[in-house]
Protein backbone atom coordinates (compact mmCIF):
# COMPACT_ATOMS: atom_id res chain seq x y z
CA UNK A 1 0.00 0.00 0.00
CA UNK A 2 1.37 3.47 -1.49
CA UNK A 3 -1.29 5.65 0.69
CA UNK A 4 -2.34 5.06 4.51
CA UNK A 5 -4.88 2.64 3.15
CA UNK A 6 -7.76 4.23 5.53
CA UNK A 7 -6.94 7.71 3.52
CA UNK A 8 -7.58 5.34 0.29
CA UNK A 9 -10.99 3.87 1.60
CA UNK A 10 -11.75 6.56 2.83
CA UNK A 11 -11.64 8.26 -0.93
CA UNK A 12 -12.70 5.24 -2.51
CA UNK A 13 -16.01 5.62 -0.48
CA UNK A 14 -16.94 8.60 -1.50
CA UNK A 15 -17.45 7.51 -5.59
CA UNK A 16 -20.43 7.21 -7.24
CA UNK A 17 -21.21 4.11 -9.28
CA UNK A 18 -20.22 3.71 -13.18
CA UNK A 19 -22.57 2.83 -15.92
CA UNK A 20 -24.20 -0.55 -15.89
CA UNK A 21 -21.92 -1.66 -18.28
CA UNK A 22 -18.57 -0.84 -16.37
CA UNK A 23 -20.39 -1.95 -13.20
CA UNK A 24 -20.86 -5.07 -14.59
CA UNK A 25 -17.87 -5.44 -16.28
CA UNK A 26 -15.95 -4.79 -13.61
CA UNK A 27 -17.64 -7.45 -11.48
CA UNK A 28 -17.42 -9.92 -13.74
CA UNK A 29 -13.38 -9.41 -14.18
CA UNK A 30 -13.39 -9.70 -10.21
CA UNK A 31 -14.64 -12.82 -10.43
CA UNK A 32 -12.25 -14.26 -12.62
CA UNK A 33 -9.22 -12.67 -10.84
CA UNK A 34 -8.41 -10.06 -14.03
CA UNK A 35 -6.66 -6.66 -12.72
CA UNK A 36 -8.84 -3.77 -13.94
CA UNK A 37 -7.76 -0.34 -12.81
CA UNK A 38 -8.31 0.59 -9.46
CA UNK A 39 -11.12 2.99 -8.32
CA UNK A 40 -8.95 6.22 -7.38
CA UNK A 41 -7.06 5.32 -10.94
CA UNK A 42 -10.53 5.10 -12.65
CA UNK A 43 -11.43 8.57 -11.12
CA UNK A 44 -8.04 10.39 -12.16
CA UNK A 45 -8.25 8.87 -15.76
CA UNK A 46 -12.05 10.70 -16.32
CA UNK A 47 -10.62 14.14 -14.86
CA UNK A 48 -7.78 14.00 -17.74
CA UNK A 49 -9.86 13.02 -20.17
CA UNK A 50 -12.43 15.71 -19.50
CA UNK A 51 -9.35 18.26 -19.18
CA UNK A 52 -7.58 16.92 -22.38
CA UNK A 53 -10.69 15.99 -24.64
CA UNK A 54 -8.61 13.56 -26.38
CA UNK A 55 -9.54 12.61 -29.85
CA UNK A 56 -7.22 9.77 -31.08
CA UNK A 57 -6.73 7.80 -27.99
CA UNK A 58 -3.89 4.71 -27.84
CA UNK A 59 -3.97 1.82 -25.00
CA UNK A 60 -1.34 -0.51 -24.56
CA UNK A 61 -3.10 -2.93 -22.98
CA UNK A 62 -6.28 -4.62 -23.21
CA UNK A 63 -7.26 -6.94 -20.54
CA UNK A 64 -11.20 -7.60 -21.19
CA UNK A 65 -11.46 -3.77 -22.10
CA UNK A 66 -12.46 -2.31 -18.96
CA UNK A 67 -9.98 0.96 -19.01
CA UNK A 68 -10.87 1.25 -22.87
CA UNK A 69 -14.47 1.38 -22.09
CA UNK A 70 -14.45 3.76 -19.51
CA UNK A 71 -12.12 6.02 -21.60
CA UNK A 72 -14.68 5.97 -24.74
CA UNK A 73 -17.46 7.52 -21.82
CA UNK A 74 -15.35 10.78 -21.04
CA UNK A 75 -14.11 11.18 -24.50
CA UNK A 76 -15.54 13.81 -26.73
CA UNK A 77 -17.18 12.78 -29.39
CA UNK A 78 -15.67 11.58 -32.52
CA UNK A 79 -13.12 9.97 -30.72
CA UNK A 80 -11.18 6.47 -31.45
CA UNK A 81 -9.55 4.76 -29.11
CA UNK A 82 -6.51 2.03 -30.41
CA UNK A 83 -6.05 -0.80 -27.63
CA UNK A 84 -3.44 -3.47 -28.47
CA UNK A 85 -3.80 -7.04 -26.14
CA UNK A 86 -1.52 -10.02 -26.91
CA UNK A 87 -3.15 -12.79 -24.15
CA UNK A 88 -5.56 -15.12 -26.26
CA UNK A 89 -7.58 -15.56 -23.91
CA UNK A 90 -8.84 -12.17 -22.87
CA UNK A 91 -8.99 -10.77 -26.37
CA UNK A 92 -12.74 -12.44 -27.52
CA UNK A 93 -13.96 -11.13 -24.00
CA UNK A 94 -12.78 -7.23 -24.91
CA UNK A 95 -14.32 -7.86 -27.97
CA UNK A 96 -17.68 -9.16 -26.50
CA UNK A 97 -17.71 -6.42 -24.10
CA UNK A 98 -16.89 -3.47 -26.63
CA UNK A 99 -19.75 -4.88 -29.06
CA UNK A 100 -22.11 -5.11 -25.50
CA UNK A 101 -21.17 -1.50 -24.81
CA UNK A 102 -22.00 -0.46 -28.52
CA UNK A 103 -18.59 0.49 -29.07
CA UNK A 104 -17.33 -1.65 -31.63
CA UNK A 105 -17.09 1.17 -34.27
CA UNK A 106 -15.11 3.34 -31.83
CA UNK A 107 -13.14 0.98 -30.17
CA UNK A 108 -10.04 -0.83 -32.37
CA UNK A 109 -8.69 -4.28 -30.93
CA UNK A 110 -5.29 -4.88 -32.41
CA UNK A 111 -4.04 -8.17 -31.31
CA UNK A 112 -0.33 -9.33 -30.59
CA UNK A 113 2.88 -8.64 -29.32
CA UNK A 114 2.77 -4.91 -28.01
CA UNK A 115 6.44 -4.00 -28.99
CA UNK A 116 5.50 -5.21 -32.96
CA UNK A 117 2.20 -3.59 -32.98
CA UNK A 118 3.40 -0.38 -31.64
CA UNK A 119 6.34 -0.44 -34.68
CA UNK A 120 3.54 -0.91 -37.13
CA UNK A 121 1.37 2.05 -36.22
CA UNK A 122 1.43 5.38 -38.11
CA UNK A 123 0.22 9.02 -37.25
CA UNK A 124 0.17 10.05 -33.60
CA UNK A 125 -2.41 10.04 -30.55
CA UNK A 126 -3.08 12.75 -28.39
CA UNK A 127 -3.27 10.50 -25.16
CA UNK A 128 -1.83 7.31 -24.39
CA UNK A 129 -2.30 5.00 -22.06
CA UNK A 130 0.07 2.47 -20.59
CA UNK A 131 -1.23 -0.17 -18.81
CA UNK A 132 0.61 -3.84 -19.69
CA UNK A 133 3.65 -5.93 -18.71
CA UNK A 134 5.62 -3.45 -16.45
CA UNK A 135 8.51 -4.46 -17.00
CA UNK A 136 8.10 -4.15 -20.92
CA UNK A 137 7.15 -0.31 -20.56
CA UNK A 138 10.85 0.63 -20.99
CA UNK A 139 11.15 -1.39 -24.03
CA UNK A 140 7.91 0.03 -25.16
CA UNK A 141 8.83 3.53 -24.90
CA UNK A 142 10.77 4.66 -28.24
CA UNK A 143 7.66 3.59 -30.03
CA UNK A 144 5.17 4.95 -27.57
CA UNK A 145 6.98 8.66 -27.69
CA UNK A 146 7.35 8.75 -31.77
CA UNK A 147 3.43 8.08 -31.73
CA UNK A 148 2.52 10.66 -28.87
CA UNK A 149 1.89 14.00 -30.60
CA UNK A 150 3.43 17.31 -29.45
CA UNK A 151 1.07 18.24 -26.18
CA UNK A 152 -0.01 14.87 -26.19
CA UNK A 153 -0.76 13.07 -22.49
CA UNK A 154 1.12 10.13 -21.51
CA UNK A 155 -0.14 7.58 -18.76
CA UNK A 156 1.95 4.73 -17.17
CA UNK A 157 -0.19 2.80 -14.56
CA UNK A 158 1.64 0.73 -11.77
CA UNK A 159 4.71 2.05 -11.78
CA UNK A 160 5.53 2.01 -7.90
CA UNK A 161 5.16 -1.74 -7.83
CA UNK A 162 3.14 -1.17 -4.66
CA UNK A 163 5.70 0.44 -2.91
CA UNK A 164 8.23 -2.07 -3.73
CA UNK A 165 10.19 0.69 -6.27
CA UNK A 166 11.74 2.38 -3.08
CA UNK A 167 13.33 -1.10 -2.01
CA UNK A 168 16.84 -2.55 -2.73
CA UNK A 169 17.23 -4.66 -5.56
CA UNK A 170 18.24 -7.36 -3.02
CA UNK A 171 15.15 -6.71 -0.39
CA UNK A 172 12.85 -7.33 -3.97
CA UNK A 173 12.25 -11.36 -4.58
CA UNK A 174 14.49 -12.56 -6.41
CA UNK A 175 11.72 -13.60 -9.33
CA UNK A 176 10.82 -9.69 -9.70
CA UNK A 177 13.89 -7.82 -9.68
CA UNK A 178 14.39 -7.72 -13.75
CA UNK A 179 11.41 -6.17 -13.19
CA UNK A 180 11.95 -3.95 -10.40
CA UNK A 181 15.39 -2.81 -12.59
CA UNK A 182 13.28 -1.94 -15.55
CA UNK A 183 10.78 -0.13 -13.99
CA UNK A 184 13.27 2.06 -12.09
CA UNK A 185 14.88 3.03 -15.82
CA UNK A 186 11.30 3.81 -17.56
CA UNK A 187 10.96 5.99 -14.49
CA UNK A 188 14.33 7.43 -14.86
CA UNK A 189 13.63 7.99 -18.50
CA UNK A 190 10.66 10.26 -17.77
CA UNK A 191 11.86 12.36 -15.72
CA UNK A 192 15.08 12.84 -17.64
CA UNK A 193 13.48 12.33 -20.87
CA UNK A 194 14.42 16.03 -22.78
CA UNK A 195 11.14 15.89 -24.60
CA UNK A 196 8.86 15.15 -21.81
CA UNK A 197 7.79 16.86 -18.40
CA UNK A 198 6.27 14.21 -16.19
CA UNK A 199 4.69 14.10 -12.83
CA UNK A 200 5.12 10.56 -10.63
CA UNK A 201 2.09 10.32 -8.54
CA UNK A 202 1.06 7.74 -5.11
CA UNK A 203 -2.37 6.81 -6.89
CA UNK A 204 -3.16 3.41 -7.07
CA UNK A 205 -0.24 1.60 -7.31
CA UNK A 206 1.89 4.56 -8.56
CA UNK A 207 0.61 6.39 -11.85
CA UNK A 208 3.18 8.30 -13.85
CA UNK A 209 1.64 11.60 -15.96
CA UNK A 210 3.83 13.05 -18.74
CA UNK A 211 3.38 15.51 -21.41
CA UNK A 212 5.52 15.78 -24.66
CA UNK A 213 6.69 19.05 -24.96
Amino acid sequence: MIVDERITTFINSLETENSEILEAIEREALDTNVPIIRKEMQSFLKVLLMIQKPMRILEVGTAVGFSALLMSEYAPEGYKITTIEKYEKRIPVARENFRRAGRENQITLLEGDALEVLKGLTGSYDFIFMDAAKGQYIHYMPEVLRLLKAGGTLVSDNVLQDGDIIESRFAVERRNRTIHARMREYLYELKHHEDLVTSILPLGDGVAVSTKK
